[in-house]
């Protein structure tokens, strides 16, 4: 299933096995990165570029983010992208699917916290229906170390909620 980091890379903390896959990818589109810089997506992104993974930013608005190359959409990106993490308003998280499926990305995380984050009815229904399995829920800070002490909360009190994966 694509290409892997060493598992060092990833936290030492009760990682479930899908959340360890999608962490083990060495090329990670993050999709919703913001021009501000202060959005989760941003923050997202810099954890897995610090972590060793090759990033790519995905925002049809800007030409560079954080030192990265952004692209309008997965389609534009060259090369092999392993994994998506999904950061946008749940109407555009469908759209993504599908630009995954096209390109073989079979790794997908829709990010959400208390809200619904980028989840949607119809973006699970394209997965489902493409085959794909999502990580839904949690974000990958809570499992990227190192861990601060918010998204170790976090990620106690969703997987409690049922939110991550567990």
């Amino acid at each position: 299933m694509g290409r892997r980091l060493p598992a060092a890379k990833i936290a030492m903390v009760h990682t479930p096995p899908v959340v360890a896959d999608f962490l083990s990818a060495r090329r990670v589109a993050v999709a919703g990165v913001s021009r501000s810089g202060n959005q989760p997506a941003n923050a997202i992104l810099r954890r897995l570029r610090d972590g060793g993974h090759d990033v790519v930013a995905i925002n049809p608005h800007a030409e560079q983010i954080d030192g990265t190359t952004c692209y309008p959409d997965l389609a534009a990106v060259p090369g092999i992208v392993d994994a998506l993490m999904v950061v946008v308003p749940p109407a555009a998280a469908e759209r993504l699917v599908r630009q995954a499926a096209a390109r073989g990305i079979a790794r997908i995380w829709f990010h959400r916290s208390f809200g619904d984050g980028s989840v949607s009815e119809a973006a699970l229904k394209a997965c489902a229906e493409l085959g794909m399995r999502p990580i839904v829920g949690g974000c990958p800070l809570m499992y990227c170390a190192p861990v601060d002490v918010a998204h170790r909360c976090m990620r106690w009190l969703l997987t409690r909620r049922g939110r991550v994966p567990a």
